[in-house]
């Protein structure tokens, strides 16, 4: 067995909250992290390439490839569920979309209970963070690890979009992470000259020369080691041959939604009735380890329009194909530059919610799904999805084998009042459509249809056209309560030397993209911890 030696912190996981925590907590030299990444190198060209997400989500080398389980409310359905495995973690396939969420968020969070987890609390790290291409004042920051810039195109249809938004109600706005994101703006993005730009690039490759951090790829967790009540080490594979790590102080699960609960059932934490089923041993009983599950369940709405260039055309031939990535060659910009997605809309379902709680992504293109053929005819993609939903769902191990992947299984719109929402956003939809800036380009419904008319009808369609926009959370829920997994500062419950530091720990997702919430959840992570071992009072 390979021995990696023993370390003052093992982080486990390379990814968003992971880069983080390996850079803050190297700044001390007077300890040594060891930093574990299941996945390879971030040498892959498509992962630089903003367009290269495409080919990232669903391939081996930088997405672990889960799948969630048959969904009821997908009428039957299962999706793809795609999580980085790779240096960079899901910075290094995602949207690239920069967005904190909204004021309530985080202070929903400290009327739980949660200290420190308030909007004002966090803003100071999300500006530390920052290296925002303009803005430097009380909400952004310069200098930071995580470049945030505006994108590299334009496109006409979607400044119509956008005028249909505000005749519709929804302001024109400049700027979503002010605390309240109601209206429209396009996304800015985590990217540096067109380039993407990652949290392993931003946090981690500054650092990698110091003397007393070690990364380690190719480094997957099996379980960890426990001894009278504290973790005292893993076992993992590297490269596929076992070893060994020891842990000095602390071992830092960042390995996500999915991967943090996993290797805490396979340790023998979690739900007794879970661990029983696979002959697993009890250490420590915390049922609510994989539960809590919330994700964002996007409902991709298509319509055809006339008179408008879109993806579609520009793409549908191999001369159209040639001159984009000319484009990009020779100027970093054009569609090879672009997020999957480019026109945000925060909006109401209903007047009667307090804030925005629908999220549209506009995008002008269409197809039946990602890694198929664009349609075509020219038409663009109106998504929008619930940012607060009631349904819960969970995350499982299904084997002892460290090598199966979990049960996934999100719930989505298993209760009345997502259903009801999901009904609302798709008239909300139609309503912007059908204002007079588009009235030019003609746009007709393509999906899900314009015979749906019925709350019943529309939500059963929901299920034919909703698909995941990646954002899994929740499954090691941060509480005040007996119930949570981890307490206010991010240490597990009844485990000595043991912290969760990723997007699992959120107790309510966010009203947004989650990559930026998941770094600052790092960020909060880093000065707790240094806190903590400064009063020796660490675990």
């Amino acid at each position: 067995m390979r021995d990696l030696g023993d370390w003052d912190y093992v982080i486990v996981g390379a990814g968003s909250a992971g880069c983080v925590l390996a850079n803050r907590l190297s700044a001390d030299p007077d300890v040594r992290v060891l930093l574990l990444e299941a996945g390879g190198k971030d040498d892959y060209i498509w992962i630089h390439i903003p367009v290269g997400y495409l080919y990232c989500m669903g391939n081996p080398r930088t997405d672990w490839g889960f799948s969630t389980a048959p969904e009821p409310g997908l009428n039957g359905r299962s999706l793809a569920y795609p999580r980085g495995r790779v240096l960079g973690g899901c910075s290094a396939i995602n949207g690239m979309i920069y967005m904190r969420g909204q004021a309530r968020d985080y202070d929903g969070w400290r009327q739980m209970g949660l200290t420190g987890w308030g909007w004002d609390d966090l803003v100071p790290l999300f500006r530390r963070a920052e290296d925002h291409y303009e803005l430097d004042d009380e909400m952004h920051g310069r200098g930071g690890e995580c470049r945030v810039e505006q994108q590299r195109l334009s496109w006409e249809i979607l400044d119509a979009v956008r005028e249909a938004c505000a005749e519709t109600g929804i302001p024109k706005v400049d700027d979503f992470n002010r605390g309240d994101n109601f209206g429209s703006s396009y996304f800015q993005v985590t990217q540096r000259g067109g380039v993407r730009w990652t949290a392993a690039k931003g946090y981690l490759k500054p650092v990698r020369s110091r003397a007393n951090l070690k990364v380690v790829t190719g480094a997957q967790v099996t379980r960890l080691r426990l001894d009278g009540g504290r973790v005292t080490g893993l076992d993992l594979t590297v490269g596929g041959e076992p070893a060994r790590a020891g842990v000095l102080g602390e071992a830092i699960l960042s390995a996500g939604a999915i991967g943090s609960p996993q290797i805490l059932e396979l340790s023998g934490i979690g739900d007794p009735a879970v661990l029983s089923r696979y002959g697993i041993e009890v250490a420590q009983a915390l049922p609510a380890v994989g539960g809590n599950l919330q994700d964002h369940l996007q409902l991709r709405t298509v319509f055809k329009v006339e008179g408008a260039v879109t993806l579609n055309q520009l793409a549908g031939n191999i001369f159209g194909k040639a001159k984009i990535a000319a484009e990009y060659a020779l100027k970093r910009s054009g569609p090879m530059s672009m997020a999957p997605s480019q026109l945000g809309v925060f909006a109401r379902s209903d007047p009667s919610f307090e804030t925005a709680n629908l999220e549209y992504h506009v995008q002008p293109l269409s197809l039946d799904r990602f890694g198929e053929p664009l349609h075509p005819f020219p038409a663009i993609t109106a998504s929008v999805c619930n940012l607060r939903p009631d349904s819960r769902g969970h995350v499982h191990i299904v084997s002892a084998d460290p090598g199966a992947h979990p049960e996934i299984r999100p719930n989505y719109l298993s209760t009345d009042s997502d259903r009801k929402v999901a009904a609302d956003a798709l008239r909300l939809t139609r309503k912007i459509m059908a204002a007079p800036a588009l009235a030019r380009y003609s746009p007709s419904e393509y999906l899900p249809g314009p015979l749906l008319q019925s709350d019943e009808d529309l939500a059963h369609a929901a299920g034919d056209i909703g698909t995941t926009i990646f954002h899994p959370v929740g499954t090691c829920r941060m509480g005040v309560d007996a119930g949570a997994v981890v307490d206010e500062r991010l240490r597990l419950r009844g485990i000595a030397g043991l912290r969760v530091v990723d997007a699992s720990v959120m107790p309510t997702i966010t009203s947004g993209n989650t990559a930026a919430p998941t770094m600052v959840i790092g960020e909060k992570a880093a000065d707790l911890i240094r806190e903590d071992r400064r009063a020796g009072t660490g675990r």
